[in-house]
């Protein structure tokens, strides 16, 4: 298939669409490169709009580590709005890249990153646009190998009849493995075909290839096993995990949106994986162990890619940005070097008992205060228990006093509703806390002007997590707990203009739920929902709940399975899970005492982060042969020579 440019014929329909300028490329720091001299060539895919696409941190490293690498090209696509989708397919246009406007079809490898679940319809739409057969069994040598990563990818069960594989864990080193691979199936010739080229990524290259296992099930709808069906093929797949992060200092040169972007910020992943333990966190497991980027490499880091993008304002990134073993000496030393040249800091992710008043004052010192978010999860210190969230209400009463002490007027506090073992009295408690909150900010500053948002969220268990066994909640339940709080907050006199409240109703949680902790069987309802009109389902103006509904019921009829089979079922330890053969690493045992603790009738039983104790024997490194990897290096940040006043991006 010829990868000639279509930006000719997509130019007439730009004009017709909203915010067109999010498909017209030509970013700073974008890469064109020459597309005859490249041997393997991808297209890198986050599924969901362009705003929320280009900031995503794992989709930017991809890009630029293929991009540097000689014969390789590398460019990007993201989900198209509705409006210029309905245009391409009445025109014959095709899914295209960003950087050459090439049809997708054209590139050797399609890489897409789930986040959530919830883009998996927007795959759909992408490889239908694209012309490539939407079941991977339909594929030939003229289609380009579909491969999932991200998150989401840890269990890719309900997506394994549109992908041909999917890789778990970190992408760094697993994409260039890939690369080597497909680089030298073509240079001999393609032997096998498309098969030849499947069967060496499945054996040699790390990478999960559906096809290459079968499923059998009990006559009840639970799985009987999982098994490879030809040799050479592991049993079990391993995620993929890079060690020193120092050696892999991307992005040196973040892509500068064209177009207003959900982050308008140059982000640094200062350290990887977390090991607190919180029992519902998906990212936290399956990310272990802890691995440390330096201090100094961080500086230069930051030094880069401020000076290549223009940004205002650094986001020092990770899923719990203030546990680094020397957070309060990047921030002094990073506040040090950009003294007066007007750029932020920001922790986008701090836990309540790590925040400091050192912290504080530093990222506070440029005289910029982005937003604060802290995140206690549960309303009760029961319930925080149950999660393994190891605050107390005195720790968050005591961090956001500091907070508003040092200048901020605003927090916002995160927590879940639905979580196992909750009661209404949980999720109700929450308007108390806000409440003690919002006094307590008043009594440090002596000002009326203090704010506190309450954000919650429906709880979905994850797979590769201790709650991977929970029954989910209701939506109805769910739904129910967050009108009782929405009344509560608004019931204190003094209080209610001084909390805000914003929640995300529990439909759209079940279907995630569906999706991830669905088998292969949930398939046909992605299939019958973006059939029927399902595209951004992460957009609350886009979703319909009545619609997969219906799409579960009809697609699964006939089936010991429904809807609620997937969802508010709890599973017992005997019951193969969907994602049993796929290996984050972590014992499942392990995991299985680790959920009975959370339940246990006499209270729930916490357990440290072994950065600082002990080890608890979760698997993670001896399974993975990795180990922690944390300071501190006793380095400081120098003083840059000279800098520049920064205008903002």
């Amino acid at each position: 298939m010829g990868a000639e440019s279509v930006y000719a014929r997509l130019e007439s329909l730009l004009p017709l669409v909203s915010k067109p300028i999010q498909y017209v490329g030509g970013e700073l720091n974008s890469v064109v490169k020459d597309w005859d001299a490249a041997e393997v060539r991808w297209a890198l895919m986050y599924p969901d709009a362009y705003e929320v696409g280009i900031p995503n941190q794992g989709v930017q490293i991809l890009y630029e580590v293929l991009n540097g690498c000689d014969g390789v090209l590398a460019e990007r696509t993201y989900s198209v709005w509705p409006d210029l989708e309905r245009l391409m397919r009445e025109h014959g246009l095709p899914q295209f890249t960003l950087e050459g406007h090439r049809p997708v079809r054209a590139f050797d490898a399609l890489g897409v990153s789930f986040a959530t679940e919830l883009g998996y319809t927007n795959l759909l739409t992408a490889l239908d646009l694209a012309g490539i057969p939407l079941s991977a069994a339909d594929r030939d040598e003229r289609d380009p190998i579909v491969l999932a990563g991200g998150h989401a990818a840890f269990n890719p069960e309900p997506i394994a009849d549109f992908i041909d594989g999917a890789v778990l864990g970190d992408g760094e080193q697993a994409v260039l493995a890939i690369t080597e691979l497909i680089r030298g199936w073509k240079r001999a010739g393609r032997p096998g075909g498309r098969d030849g080229l499947l069967t060496e990524l499945a054996t040699t290259g790390g990478v999960y290839v559906p096809r290459f296992y079968d499923v059998d099930y009990l006559p009840d709808g639970r799985i009987r096993r999982v098994a490879p069906n030809r040799p050479g093929v592991p049993h079990t797949v391993a995620k993929h995990t890079v060690m020193d992060l120092d050696n892999w200092p991307y992005p040196r040169r973040p892509l500068v949106p064209v177009h207003e972007s959900v982050h308008e910020r140059f982000s640094v992943e200062i350290f990887r994986g977390c090991t607190r333990g919180c029992r519902f966190c998906q990212a936290g497991m399956i990310t272990r162990p802890v691995r440390e980027r330096s201090i100094s490499t961080i500086g230069d880091m930051v030094e880069q890619g401020v000076a290549a993008s223009g940004f205002g304002e650094v986001g020092l990134l990770s899923l719990s940005s203030a546990d680094h073993s020397e957070i309060n000496e990047i921030a002094k030393g990073l506040a040090d070097r950009y003294e007066g040249a007007n750029l932020g800091l920001s922790l986008p992710s701090t836990r309540v008992d790590a925040f400091n008043v050192t912290l504080a004052n530093e990222l506070s010192r440029g005289g910029r205060r982005s937003g604060l978010t802290f995140a206690p999860e549960g309303g009760t210190e029961r319930m925080r228990k149950v999660i393994n969230k190891m605050v107390t209400e005195d720790d968050l009463l005591r961090t956001v006093t500091t907070a508003y002490a040092s200048g901020w007027r605003q927090v916002k506090l995160y927590f879940m509703c639905g979580l196992p073992t909750e009661t209404d009295e949980d999720v109700v408690a929450i308007a108390d806390l806000a409440r003690k909150v919002i006094k307590a900010g008043r009594e440090a500053t002596g000002r009326r002007d203090i704010r506190c948002t309450v954000s919650i969220g429906a709880f979905v268990p994850k797979p590769h997590t201790p709650f991977q066994w929970a029954g989910q909640a209701p939506h109805e339940t769910v739904d129910a707990r967050l009108r009782s709080l929405s009344r509560a907050l608004r019931a204190a006199p003094g209080y209610g203009r001084a909390v805000g409240y914003r929640y995300h109703d529990g439909k759209p949680s079940i279907v995630e739920g569906l999706l991830s902790r669905g088998d292969r069987r949930v398939a046909r309802v992605i299939k019958a929902a973006w059939a029927d009109g399902a595209r951004f389902d992460g957009w609350s103006e886009h979703f319909s709940f009545e619609r997969w509904e219906r799409c579960a019921r009809e697609a699964l009829a006939g089936e010991p399975v429904d809807l609620d089979w997937y969802t508010v079922r709890e599973r017992d330890y005997r019951e193969v899970l969907p994602w049993d053969h796929l290996d984050a690493g972590l014992d499942r045992d392990w995991l299985w005492q680790d959920w009975q603790d959370s339940i246990d009738p006499s209270g729930a039983r916490e357990v440290e982060d072994c950065r600082w104790t002990p080890c608890f024997e979760c698997g993670v490194c001896p399974a993975m042969g990795t180990e922690i990897q944390t300071g501190p290096t006793g380095v400081t940040l120098l003083p840059l020579p000279t800098v520049p006043a920064r205008t903002g991006a």
